[in-house]
């Protein structure tokens, strides 16, 4: 390593978003009520992009928080505002948060954003945006896929499908086009401009049934349109794929991770793309680990490829809330330092660390 922090949390976490001014949010999803909703300052050596020498302070503090009555599985920033949004079973419905003004350190949920699917449904998945307004997309089934403006609450599109698959992701490729990603790992593509267009999801060839997917979407080349973003699939087998948005039928490049399964449900399967790394992606939540790997000379043969680097500094820890080994329950890239990533497990760590450039050009 060439870093490594630690904190404890009170209570596990499942999501790290970053917040403005490089802040970092933290919450709670245990089923029992009163999960914190943290605001944290992290170490000064994450808050400067080059290396100044050394600093005394290497902790996290706590700049504000809150409480959530009920688990907080998913929870985004909103561009541009002091509001933020959750979401959380026992329904589709989301929280809207208002981070109050300096002078308090308190994160008071001001609104919900209702939808007509009742109790029951899955949590829904969230994404937002403010090129035009602040808008949240959010849905937990095909059939359901909706963007509502978080200050009005006013619906500005709903997506139209004949079918009802299970959603695992979604995300706003720019201000007028959303990607979305099935449970079973079909993708689909859809035009906020063309309401009435079905949505109609792709499958991957050659995949055998009965594993979950999730999805993670990379950074095009700086100036290039939202076609050539990339699109990594992982399944709960460890299958990863590749894909360009414009062919979603034709996977790029398709391996396999040397990973243990993860289970039927998957709840923390979780890929992700560096956003100042490229071609480099981590993957999660099939054990106490993190892996990194470099995947500018994959092809679609299917074999089993080696990460250039695994983070194992959780499966040293105490025990998850079951009294079972740690299983990483979420990670996430620093938006500017290449090989810097954050990662919290189930025993309530949160590490930030940064591995030593080896070979290649990660």
């Amino acid at each position: 390593y060439r870093d490594l922090h630690a904190f404890e949390l009170q209570a596990p976490t499942r999501l790290i978003e970053w917040a403005p001014g490089n802040r970092i949010c933290v919450a709670g999803y245990g089923d029992s009520g009163g999960n914190e909703i943290l605001q944290l300052l992290p170490p000064p050596t994450l808050q400067v992009t080059q290396t100044q020498g050394l600093f005394s302070e290497r902790d996290f503090k706590v700049e504000c928080g809150g409480f959530s009555g009920r688990p907080v599985y998913s929870l985004k920033y909103v561009p541009d505002t002091s509001l933020l949004v959750t979401s959380g079973p026992p329904d589709s419905s989301l929280q809207v948060w208002q981070v109050l003004a300096e002078d308090s350190d308190v994160i008071k949920c001001v609104s919900t954003i209702t939808t007509e699917n009742g109790p029951g449904q899955p949590w829904a998945k969230i994404a937002t945006l403010s090129a035009r307004a602040p808008w949240v997309l959010h849905g937990s089934r095909l059939d359901g896929v909706q963007i509502t403006e978080v200050e009005s609450k006013k619906n500005v599109y709903m997506g139209a499908s004949r079918t009802a698959e299970e959603l695992s992701g979604l995300a706003f490729l720019d201000c007028n086009t959303l990607l979305l990603c099935c449970a079973e790992g079909q993708l689909c593509l859809a035009d906020v401009r063309q309401p009435q267009s079905p949505l109609e999801a792709t499958s991957i060839p050659s995949v055998p049934g009965g594993e979950r997917w999730c999805m993670g979407v990379g950074h095009g080349a700086q100036g290039s349109d939202s076609s050539s973003q990339p699109v990594a699939r992982l399944s709960s087998r460890g299958l990863l794929t590749l894909t360009d948005v414009r062919k979603t039928s034709e996977p790029l490049a398709s391996v396999m991770c040397r990973v243990p399964p993860a289970g039927s449900d998957a709840e923390f399967l979780c890929v992700s793309w560096a956003p100042a790394l490229e071609g480099c992606l981590a993957v999660s939540g099939f054990d106490g680990t993190v892996h990194v790997y470099n995947a500018q000379s994959w092809d679609s043969s299917g074999g089993e490829v080696e990460p250039i680097f695994v983070h194992k500094g959780h499966a040293f820890g105490g025990v998850g809330s079951g009294g079972d080994p740690p299983l990483v329950t979420a990670h996430t890239w620093h938006p500017q330092k290449p090989r810097t990533l954050l990662s919290a497990a189930s025993d309530g760590s949160l590490h930030v660390w940064d591995w030593v450039q080896s070979c290649g050009k990660c």
